[in-house]
């Protein structure tokens, strides 16, 4: 298991001085990555007044300031992006880190704020089909090779995007999504990883190893068995997190069934209550305690 810091891209995290404060921290503390949200107003009124940063500005930042751990969001809404521009941030993330670079993709929300506001569609069966041919495209588009297509939502007339991605076939793309929901997990079985939230637990509480061992099984269940599945070279992974103790026999207790369930990386989470989740001190704090230990 591996062993990761989540934090949004708003409040402190808005500024890239401060996430290339916290990637070097979790380096050096020991922790294998760091993931960002990709927001442009989370939840409009909660958030007024806040600033909000570029995640993949966000992420250079992390990505100069550091020269191990994996670097991504958790998630983007491949559905309000285009994916030619999603392509080149991320290629562009990859070869800058040297290959570190993982998208995490997703629908987002909350859809009103987030797509409403700015007169994008909101019909969730029509933002599932711009996330799935959107992530059919990043895919084509990180070969370097040429690609002509034409879809129900886009179009792409011999364009070729250079250079590929230093990660070969692709930098891993773990789909997100809410369990006990079911088609985000099956659309994930197509890609690299999932990296599921729980209906009945808010960011922040940890899943039990039930729901653990109940992901993996549906999703090993629906892996495709075809070379696609095998030719990334590299094992499926399965993301969970929440707050762990800073004690390392008690993160231990909590981490260690999970990583037995099937979870390969544990994501550590603020709770979203109070100022905490958004501030600096009291992730850093956490950084410096350093990752659970199995």
């Amino acid at each position: 298991m591996r062993f990761s810091i989540n934090i949004p891209n708003f409040g402190d995290f808005a500024d890239v001085r401060t996430v290339a404060t916290v990637a070097r921290a979790a380096e050096q503390a020991g922790w294998d990555g760091l993931f960002l949200w990709d927001h442009v107003t989370h939840d409009k009124e909660a958030r007024r007044g806040q600033a909000f940063g570029d995640p993949w500005m966000l992420l250079t930042a992390a990505a100069l300031a550091t020269s191990r751990i994996r670097l991504g969001t958790l998630v983007t809404p491949v559905a309000r992006r285009r994916p030619h521009q999603l392509a080149r941030q991320v290629a562009t993330l990859d070869a800058l880190s040297g290959g570190r670079a993982v998208l995490g993709a997703g629908l987002g929300g909350p859809v009103e704020d987030e797509y409403g506001s700015f007169g994008e569609p909101t019909d969730p069966v029509v933002l599932a089909e711009l996330l799935d041919e959107g992530l059919d495209l990043l895919a084509r588009y990180w070969t370097g090779e040429r690609v002509t297509h034409h879809g129900r939502h886009f179009t792409v007339d011999d364009v070729e995007l250079l250079p590929a991605s230093v990660q070969r076939p692709r930098p891993p793309v773990w789909v997100g999504g809410f369990w006990p929901h079911r088609r985000p997990m099956r659309r994930a079985a197509r890609w690299d990883g999932a990296a599921p939230l729980f209906a009945d637990a808010r960011h922040g509480t940890p899943p039990t190893p039930d729901q653990v061992r109940e992901v993996a099984s549906y999703v090993r269940e629906h892996r495709p068995e075809s070379e696609e599945a095998d030719r990334t070279g590299a094992p499926f992974d399965l993301v969970v997190g929440g707050v762990s103790p800073g004690d390392h026999a008690a993160a231990r207790d909590l981490v260690a069934p999970l990583a037995e369930a099937g979870a390969t990386w544990w994501d550590e989470r603020q709770l979203m209550n109070g100022d905490r989740f958004d501030r600096l001190p009291p992730v850093l704090h956490r950084i410096n305690e350093g990752p659970p230990t199995l």
